[in-house]
């Protein structure tokens, strides 16, 4: 990525129209961003949210990822049954989208459960929360420059089609999966493993799906039998087909006769690595993504029964994006974190789901059996910057950890923790990082959270 330039900070205001001076300002509409806004505007702050598509959702929509993973313990006892352990915000808003027969119940996902939505009731649920809880919200707008006072951020320089403008606030949360904001100021920020990073991932909507015949054959489970992983093998042993991934994973929606599937596995043309922050291997992983998704629907056509007369009804308005830039924070999740299934005073999410680590030839699943970890706090917080708190999957954390941590459920709650940070922040006139985690938890705990 040598050909682009992040860094965009102004150490003055320019000469553009300021459109707002806000309390809080948060930058993505993803599942952490939506939480983070609707949070803190129904604490009571006047609240903006940024959002460069037209409609909120984040990997979950645009993405097409499809499940709410991250709310259900893992187990292997025989013939289990869902265990929440994760609700707060992410509770509210499973509700309000079963309210509108927009979820689908726990479906078993290996050893936990996990839950299928209706991408166009999760845009419209939160439209409602966040009209509700009196969010100003801009679609089509981007973040393109930050507004400096030494560490400390200011406001953030934004375009549209109408041109460029300022918006200044009190706080800023960044929850836009890719730490763009904090980037944009300079400050740290790392990819995975030395820059080695998850694969990126098309997914795709198959409807027409004769669903009693599928099931008998597919089982309940939504990771693939052995079966199915064979066929995929014999498949590419013909040469008629090209199927990188082998084992794939196949949900149920709530439309009669539809499956959302996540299968392909997606790498450079020449081998490489696609980081996707980098536009270039952006649009690469989106043209071969859809190519290799006619793959995969070809295949479940003749290998899979029940699937016959299916067809592709959609894939997502961007490839899956599982890792990016993570900031360097305070303090940072750490792999032991994980599999040792720490608890944490000064946690602020409970995480039961497993290292779900997307690279190389398959998958890995690291289960954590009955149990769960909490993220701590300060790994929203960059280790330099004032007046800024990040939400969602670039938290400080490590490789393998953030191959658990990143999920739905769990930037739900990264979402609410630092809405609630950002109203405390402001309320207390105290900086987010000197915040007593206390008084974070003892207000998520009294909006549902369990911690």
């Amino acid at each position: 990525m040598k050909s682009w330039n992040i860094i965009r900070r102004y150490e003055s205001l320019p000469e553009l129209p300021i459109l707002a001076e806000t309390e809080v300002l948060v930058i993505g509409g993803g599942p952490a961003g939506v939480a983070a806004a609707e949070t803190a505007g129904r604490m009571g702050k006047d609240t903006w949210l940024i959002e460069k598509y037209g409609f909120c959702g984040g990997a979950a929509v645009a993405g097409l990822s499809g499940t709410i993973c991250g709310m259900y313990m893992a187990t292997d006892e025989e013939n289990p049954e869902p265990e929440q352990v994760v609700f707060g915000f992410t509770e509210r808003f499973r509700q309000a989208l079963e309210n509108k027969g927009g979820v689908t119940a726990p479906q078993l996902y290996g050893k936990t459960f996990t839950v299928t939505h209706d991408p166009l009731m999760w845009r419209e649920v939160a439209d409602d929360f966040l009209e509700q809880a009196g969010v100003t919200t801009l679609f089509h707008t981007a973040v393109t420059g930050v507004i400096m006072d030494g560490d400390a951020f200011k406001g953030v320089v934004i375009e549209s089609n109408a041109g460029q403008s300022i918006i200044l606030s009190k706080q800023i949360i960044d929850a836009s999966g890719d730490a763009a904001v904090v980037a944009r100021a300079g400050m740290d920020y790392y990819f995975g493993d030395n820059g080695r990073i998850q694969n990126p991932t098309m997914f795709f909507r198959y409807a027409g799906v004769d669903m009693e015949k599928y099931l008998a054959y597919y089982g309940e489970d939504t990771i693939c039998p052995p079966k199915v992983t064979e066929n995929i093998l014999a498949a590419n042993a013909t040469g008629e087909y090209d199927l990188p991934r082998h084992k794939i994973w196949i949900f149920p929606t709530t439309r009669p006769s539809e499956l959302m599937v996540n299968a392909t596995r997606l790498a450079g043309q020449d081998g490489r690595m696609l980081n996707v922050i980098d536009p270039k291997d952006f649009t690469e992983a989106e043209v071969f993504g859809r190519r290799q998704v006619r793959d995969y629907a070809r295949f479940l056509n003749k290998y899979v029964p029940g699937c016959e007369n299916a067809y592709v009804v959609d894939t997502g308005v961007e490839v899956g994006i599982r890792q990016t830039r993570s900031i360097v924070g305070v303090e940072t999740l750490t792999n032991e974190d994980v599999v040792n299934c720490r608890k944490r005073e000064d946690g602020i999410c409970r995480t039961p789901w497993p290292i779900e680590l997307h690279s190389g030839d398959k998958p890995k699943l690291h289960w954590l059996l009955n149990d769960y970890y909490d993220i701590p706090f300060h790994t929203l917080v960059p280790i330099v910057g004032e007046n800024i708190i990040v939400a969602g999957r670039c938290l400080s954390a490590e490789h393998e950890a953030l191959a658990s941590a990143r999920v739905t459920a769990q930037c739900f709650e990264l979402g609410h923790a630092a809405g609630v940070a950002a109203v405390q922040a402001i309320n207390t006139n105290t900086a987010i990082r000197d915040l007593n985690v206390a008084d974070i938890r003892a207000t998520m705990i009294e909006n549902g959270s369990r911690l």
